[in-house]
């Protein structure tokens, strides 16, 4: 009888846990699916996974599709899809981490000049100084320009003692548009002939991925997912106030820049391969947090996980505006961050 009792609880337990993976991932499945088949181009469903199978064991599936779908569906909506996921799960992690170790509900890398450091730092190496290290250089300087922002707006904050979160959230918004002005000062410098792409890019958009270049948003991507869920424990207690986390034993400046640094890392990666995707990082977390309350163990997961189909369906709604055009991405997320970010305001006041 006892050990009965002790294990239907588990099933219990264990039960409700596999069907929510189950029915996440057939969301995932149907979200793939509907993006793929998307565009100016349709693409059926067998069509669709017939090419995947394909791909992974040859000659699987009869193949009655062209060679120009099998490459509009591998070789141009795969990779879109998978960067589109990464991108939304690393900013939505970032906009946790960064509402966690600021105690502010409206910190996010777009409004505290973190992609605008990052779109900076791109620009530059795209129009001035050149790919000198290859494909890296990109990435590498969005990084880079990433970081300064974040460290100049902690510089700003503290010579002017402002350390109340509205403030921060403010000296974010002005360091922000400072580092666009500087931005739009090297388009305006730079050739004439690359600076349209580079305004395009600007505005956010996925149109050019490709498989050779996902490898590098998923080696950031993972290694800082992992150790932000690692450190969910801090995260949580960051959330309670610098007094109780010091005395958990955490030394708060530490771990704050810890995060801030990953958080430039994240982002300027990101901002490299897909320009400038505004409010994911402050929408995804509030809504994760209404799913499963606000442990950072819980809320670090499914934040990632919304945040890739939040930026996939803004994928599909930017190719279905204007079709046969592609709406830029970034337009699509700021028309619907701005209305939640007006929301959340109205919900704090």
């Amino acid at each position: 009888m006892t050990t009965e009792a002790k294990k239907t609880p588990s099933r219990k337990t264990n039960r409700p846990m596999a069907m929510q993976v189950l029915l996440w991932g057939a969301l995932f499945l149907a979200s793939i699916t509907i993006s793929v088949g998307t565009g100016a181009i349709s693409i059926p469903v067998d069509t669709v996974w017939g090419v995947v199978i394909n791909k992974i064991s040859p000659e699987t599936v009869e193949t009655t599709w062209s060679k120009g779908r099998e490459a509009i569906v591998w070789d141009i909506r795969f990779p879109r899809i998978l960067l589109a996921i990464m991108v939304g799960s690393g900013l939505a992690l970032v906009g946790a981490m960064l509402q966690a170790v600021t105690r502010n509900p409206l910190a996010d890398p777009h409004l505290l000049g973190i992609s605008s450091g990052g779109a900076f730092g791109a620009i530059l190496a795209l129009l001035h100084t050149g790919l000198f290290l290859g494909l890296l250089t990109v990435p590498l300087m969005a990084f880079l320009g990433s970081l300064a922002a974040t460290l100049l707006v902690l510089g700003v904050t503290r010579f002017t003692q402002s350390s109340s979160a509205d403030r921060l959230v403010l000296t974010g918004v002005a360091i922000s548009f400072i580092v666009m002005a500087l931005a739009n000062v090297l388009i305006f410098l730079g050739d004439p002939k690359a600076t349209h792409t580079v305004v395009f890019w600007m505005l956010g958009g996925l149109g050019l991925a490709q498989w050779s270049h996902l490898i590098y948003p998923l080696i950031i991507l993972l290694p800082c997912a992992v150790w932000a869920v690692l450190n969910a424990p801090y995260l949580n207690a960051m959330t309670i106030g610098d007094e109780t986390a010091t005395t958990l034993g955490i030394s708060v400046k530490r771990f704050r820049l810890t995060v801030f640094v990953i958080s430039a890392l994240i982002t300027g990666v990101m901002v490299a391969f897909s320009g400038m995707i505004g409010f994911v990082g402050l929408m995804v977390p509030h809504i994760a947090r209404r799913f499963v309350g606000g442990d950072y163990r819980r809320v670090l997961p499914v934040s990632g996980l919304f945040g890739g189909l939040f930026v996939l369906w803004a994928d599909v709604i930017a190719r279905k505006v204007v079709a046969p055009e592609d709406l830029p991405i970034g337009i699509v997320t700021g028309l619907i961050g701005g209305c939640f970010f007006l929301w959340l305001l109205r919900a704090r006041s």
